[in-house]
């Protein structure tokens, strides 16, 4: 048994648009347990710090000013293989490309409004974790 952490952000895009109950249902539905949740809003600053893994990329500045445009919903998400099914049900980065049932198939606009963050990987998890949630809430 792989039980695992995992981390993700529904971003300004989808709460604006309402998603966020059907984005969580999703979370319910495919047997992922809620550690924590929080709806915040963040500096582009602390997008910044955030997103430091892209500094070097030509979308990095775009991508801060977007996640620090409006409220985001972060959660700490755990089940078996937590990582790889959350990657799953998010869908490709390009709505375009997302299967159907998808969150960004149904939520995504754009490959830069694409309405959900997930984790990559056990490292990146374990860093996106602890940067939204204290060690108490994760408890």
């Amino acid at each position: 048994m792989n039980l695992q952490r995992t981390f993700t952000i529904i971003k300004p895009d989808a709460v604006k648009r309402n998603a966020i109950g059907d984005i969580i249902g999703q979370f319910d539905k495919h047997g992922f347990r809620i550690l924590a949740i929080k709806k915040l809003e963040i500096t582009k600053h602390q997008a910044e710090q955030f997103y430091a893994v892209h500094s070097s990329r030509p979308f990095f500045s775009s991508l801060t000013d977007f996640m620090s445009s409006g409220p985001i919903v972060a959660l700490a998400l755990e089940k078996e293989n937590a990582i790889a099914d959350l990657r799953k049900l998010m869908g490709a980065t390009n709505p375009a490309n997302a299967e159907e049932g998808t969150i960004r198939k149904k939520w995504a606009s754009s490959i830069e409004h694409n309405a959900i963050h997930g984790s990559d990987a056990e490292d990146t998890a374990r860093f996106e974790l602890s940067f939204f949630f204290a060690g108490f809430e994760l408890a």
